[in-house]
């Protein structure tokens, strides 16, 4: 990609790219080394998100009535939430007492409660007064006060109608009694718990408050990093462009290099031989002139002695002396001019034009960093302008706010810990008193319980009213204690309720249950309501912002960016364009112009010279060499030898027979001395041969792959050099541009999606309600649910029990039914005197 063409992709890129990103930038993972190519942008790493404590959550042992009590509410109170009601009254704070619709419309929406207050109030006033008036009148004998009980045929099954009535009256009553001892000691238990849960809702808002700045410095700091990762990558330009223009080289290079140090290396080898073979050719003639001396010397004196008079048969061995000669010339044609070849190619020194070029090729980084050293230097200023721009930056973010906060829940916190001690006491206090209501209603349980328990045990079949156990009396007697504390404190208790009722029942209606529907922050969002909370207005909004639209989305656990619409009054574009720094960074490097010097890798000359060497070693020929070898090394002296010893045989002269004998001893003398000493030169002499024949069969290979190379690298650097460097430099400054692209895209997927997200804050008002609804609130409501369900069912009980207990207590009257003849005691009459 060309510079420009990578510059215009930054330009229509910019507009969502700039200082806010570098606000909220990243980690740079990994750290360059210095002599590394300049790597890509690293994938920064997701905003660590606080820890948070858990809160508070229904638990269903606390709300084990609130299906049937939120029934019981919902039937008392079926109208819709009275948002335009309350509005009303808000509005009208002041006048309120004297404005009859609005009395008129709350009386209306609270005809439910009114008409269950109503019942409670007849309960609260009847109940005494018909407990007195029975009273009286089963004290004048009336109302089955008359300790007198007729027997009938129907006695027994009216007794077990009315005990398993109160029986079962009995039941229901101490299943409303368990009730309220659960219900109480969970609410003991809700209000001893929510000094703490409270606590740690505060605790998670103070964490999500404080970690919000700490977000934005965690990432302020990190994106220092980016800059500073530029400005090490500018600093290391020289190695780090240097070594990707290397790179590009070394592709043609190496090749060429690699064949011309293989040619060096066959020269020196060729060189070596030579050499070795000149030293073999001359000790092999200086042996072969000692030698042809020594066949000289034997061959006159065999000469002189065939030439005598009285040697017999002498003449037919002249022919053989005549045969007795040795070539000793060893020589090698051409051997000179090719000679002369390798030694013009060693004073060529090819070693130093291969570290001429390589001297060359490492001084790229060098020139490098020379070339730009200037464009670091100013680039390196502008980098340190981003970084005061980031740093002037963070100063308009209103973080001083959060502070502020912080403060106020620091002191609700300390007003909890001041406050807690004094409502555990009154806490304790409430649930003594509600433990005693609780054993009240027990009371009458028991009396009740008891009643039932001991009338029957005691109670004889056909048995006389009067004549009665005391079991069974005892038995009517807890029946009517039983009755006689139900109606002495059961109006008392109705009083509770009824206080409890109005008081639990409308914080469900009004608070609990619009708070847990929604319907409660819609009436926060209403305009005006609460002065001073439009939240639109105050953060400069264009749109209206509500309560209710913030809670949703926190409850999403959604960034503050959507959360308070700050896209509307923070223009992220224009806050994160940093072109014009960067567009002055691609100035400086157009201008910027790396020169690498041209080099020539090999001269004419040299290239004449190598041309000249491959050619001599094809006139190179070593078969004359080789077949003097031949030559020296079939001559065998022991043939003449053994036929000078057969002549010597044949003579009488002792003098010429001796003579003869001495000349084949001294030729087979010269035939060892060849074998010992003329046979391992030749050996000697051929390895050498084969060695230089081996190596001249791949010179002319090798100098034609050097040529062919070296051409092919010399046209490379001649045509191609400018282009690398510029190409490779584009792509330098792309990479160094590409981290703040990368950045910029993650700084705005980090400020959109992740900085503050705001899933605590909706947790905490989910907590709160939970402390205030779910705990509180429904325990209140099912403990006066509870008691006033023990209190109804009084009614029925004392009806019950006080006609049962004349089945068991002891009449003063005897009353006997016995084979269907009612037997009565018929009082004496008696006379009165007066």
């Amino acid at each position: 990609m060309g510079l420009c063409e990578s510059m215009r992709g930054w330009r229509r890129f910019r507009a969502g790219v700039g200082v806010l990103a570098l606000l909220l930038g990243f980690s740079l993972a990994q750290s360059v080394p210095p002599q590394a190519a300049c790597p890509a942008a690293a994938a920064p790493q997701s905003l660590s998100q606080p820890e948070y404590q858990d809160t508070a959550e229904k638990d269903s042992i606390v709300g084990f009535m609130g299906p049937l009590v939120q029934s019981f509410l919902h039937t008392v109170q079926p109208n819709p939430f009275p948002k335009d009601l309350i509005l009303r009254v808000v509005q009208h704070i002041e006048h309120v007492q004297s404005n009859q619709e609005i009395i008129r419309d709350a009386l209306v929406y609270q005809v439910g409660f009114l008409v269950c207050a109503a019942i409670g109030v007849l309960y609260i006033v009847l109940m005494p007064i018909v407990g007195f008036f029975l009273a009286c009148c089963r004290c004048c004998g009336n109302c089955g006060g008359k300790m007198y009980q007729k027997q009938t045929s129907s006695i027994h099954c009216r007794r077990r109608t009315l005990y398993w009535s109160a029986f079962i009256t009995t039941v229901i009553i101490l299943a409303g009694n368990i009730c309220m001892f659960k219900s109480n000691e969970a609410l003991k238990v809700s209000v001893d718990q929510s000094p703490e849960e409270l606590n740690k809702t505060i605790n998670n808002i103070k964490t999500f408050i404080t970690a919000v700045p700490q977000q934005v410095n965690y990432v302020v700091n990190e994106s220092y990093r980016t800059v500073e990762e530029v400005t090490r990558n500018l600093d290391a330009i020289g190695p780090q462009l240097g070594a990707e223009i290397q790179k590009r080289f070394r592709r043609t290079l190496d090749p060429a290099l690699h064949s011309v140090r293989l040619l060096d290396q066959e020269t020196v080898n060729t060189d070596v031989h030579l050499n070795k073979l000149n030293s073999s050719l001359e000790q092999l003639q200086s042996s072969m002139d000692r030698l042809q001396a020594n066949v000289t010397a034997v061959k006159n004196q065999i000469n002189q002695t065939l030439s005598r008079r009285d040697c017999i048969n002498c003449n037919s061995l002249i022919p053989e002396l005549q045969k007795l000669t040795l070539d000793t010339s060893v020589h090698t044609p051409n051997l000179k001019e090719f000679r002369s070849a390798v030694d013009d190619v060693i004073k060529t020194d090819l070693k130093s034009k291969i570290k001429e070029v390589e001297d060359y090729f490492n001084s790229i980084p060098q020139r490098v960093t020379n070339d730009t050293k200037d464009v670091v230097q100013k680039s390196k200023l502008l980098l340190d302008d981003i970084k005061t721009q980031i740093s002037q930056v963070t100063d308009d973010i209103p973080l001083s706010a959060l502070t502020n906060v912080t403060g106020t829940l620091e002191r609700f916190q300390g007003e909890i810990d001041r406050i807690s001690p004094e409502l555990e006491r009154a806490e304790h206090i409430r649930w003594g008193v509600c433990v005693v209501l609780c054993c009240v209603v027990l009371l009458v349980v028991v009396c009740n319980l008891l009643g039932l328990i001991l009338g029957p045990l005691g109670l004889t079949s056909k048995a006389d009213p009067a004549k009665r156990s005391y079991t069974a009396d005892c038995g009517g007697t807890f029946l009517m204690m039983g009755a006689g504390f139900s109606f002495l404190f059961s109006w008392l208790f109705m009083i509770l309720v009824l206080l409890l009722f109005l008081l639990g029942g409308n914080v469900y209606t009004l608070l609990c249950q619009p708070w847990n529907n929604g319907q409660l922050l819609k009436l926060i969002d209403t305009p005006g309501l609460i002065p001073g909370l439009e939240i639109g207005p105050s953060f400069g909004l264009k749109t209206n912002l509500n309560i209710s639209d913030i809670y949703r989305d926190c409850k999403e656990n959604q960034p503050l960016w959507t959360t308070l619409h700050l896209y509307e009054i923070i223009n992220l574009e224009d806050l994160l364009n940093v072109s014009k720094y960067t567009e002055q960074i691609e100035q400086y490097f157009e201008k910027t112009n790396i020169t690498l010097s041209t080099i020539t890798l090999l001269s004419p000359e040299v290239k004449n010279q190598l041309k000249s060497f491959s050619d001599s070693t094809k006139d190179f020929d070593s078969t004359t060499l080789t077949q003097q070898m031949n030559n020296i090394s079939s001559i065998n002296l022991n043939t003449t030898a053994d036929k000078l010893d057969e002549l010597a045989q044949v003579q009488t002269n002792n003098d010429i027979r001796t003579q003869l004998q001495n000349e084949a001893r001294e030729l087979r003398h010269i035939q060892a001395d060849i074998e010992t000493t003329i046979t391992p030169q030749l050996e000697t002499l051929n390895s050498t041969i084969k060695s230089i024949r081996s190596i001249v069969e791949k010179i002319n290979g090798t100098v034609g792959e050097v040529l062919s190379n070296v051409d092919a690298a010399q046209d490379f650097l001649n045509t191609n050099t400018t282009q690398i460097v510029e190409t490779e430099s584009r792509e330098f400054l792309d990479c160094q541009l590409g981290y703040f692209i990368v950045y910029a895209d993650w700084a705005n997927l980090t400020i959109t999606q992740q900085v503050g997200r705001c899933g605590p804050v909706a947790g905490a008002v989910n907590s709160a309600e939970i402390i205030v609804c779910s705990y509180m609130v429904e325990s209140l409501n099912a403990f006066w649910f509870s008691l006033g369900w023990c209190l109804i069912f009084f009614i029925p009980s004392i009806i019950f029990t006080i006609k049962l207990a004349k089945y068991y207590r002891k009449m003063k009257y005897s009353d006997v039914y016995e084979d269907h003849i009612m037997m009565n005691h018929i009082p004496r009459a008696q006379m009165k005197f007066t």
